[in-house]
């Protein structure tokens, strides 16, 4: 990856910037330092035109900027991930859109995906431990070919996270738990049934998690 093609991807997002939609985004929760305010379309017409570059990725994520590490994300050769470079884009996440983006575009694709997902879940800061569960909420729907039986094997994350407050956390356990449910009749009851435990517990979050997924899963039961 030439400097150039960084500094040309830089120019073409700055060009696209919409300062005067960064407020409205923050009450979103899109927010992040050096945010330009493009719009997720925007982003893609800009992938499809700086094609697949995996090291036009890395050098666009270590930007800082939110809407470059977007890009990043969808012009990223998933098969060309390493550990640290996966670990290393996590460490770098400050909003919850840029974790939900790198997970959706590129690191789900990748080889090393799976196993990433319990060593994120276990993170403390918490969109390093938002991007383990929306990892798997996304591998859930994406990877048609993964038995039911490593969803079932990762549930118990669902439930020792349960008890995490904090809003990015929890809704991406929820996320994770609803779409194991869906993802097959084989996982649907196994899904509810950490549903209801969650339901029983004493924190508030794991019940509001437990609660959500029930009522999403028990759609159409009996």
């Amino acid at each position: 990856m030439s400097t150039s093609r960084l500094d040309l991807a830089l120019q073409r997002l700055h060009a696209a910037a919409r300062p005067e939609a960064l407020e409205a985004m923050a009450g979103f929760g899109l927010t992040g330092e050096g945010r330009l305010g493009l719009a997720v379309p925007t982003l893609r017409a800009l992938a499809r035109e700086f094609k697949r570059d995996h090291g036009l990725a890395l050098a666009l994520w270590d930007t800082g900027i939110p809407d470059a590490q977007i890009l990043a994300s969808m012009v990223a050769e998933p098969a060309k991930f390493t550990r640290q470079q996966m670990d290393h884009w996590v460490t770098g996440m400050r909003a919850w859109d840029v974790c939900d983006q790198a997970c959706l575009n590129a690191f789900v694709k990748s080889p090393l995906a799976w196993e990433a997902i319990p060593r994120w879940a276990a993170r403390e800061l918490e969109f390093e431990k938002r991007s383990g569960f929306t990892l798997l909420a996304v591998a859930a729907v994406h990877q048609k070919q993964r038995p039911d039986a490593d969803f079932i094997a990762r549930l118990p994350l669902i439930e020792a996270a349960a008890d995490d407050e904090r809003n990015f956390v929890k809704k991406a356990v929820n996320w994770a738990l609803r779409q194991i449910g869906k993802r097959s009749k084989a996982l649907r009851e196994p899904a509810l049934t950490v549903a209801e435990r969650l339901c029983r517990r004493e924190e508030k979050s794991a019940r509001w998690i437990g609660a959500d997924a029930r009522r999403e899963l028990s759609r159409g039961a009996g």
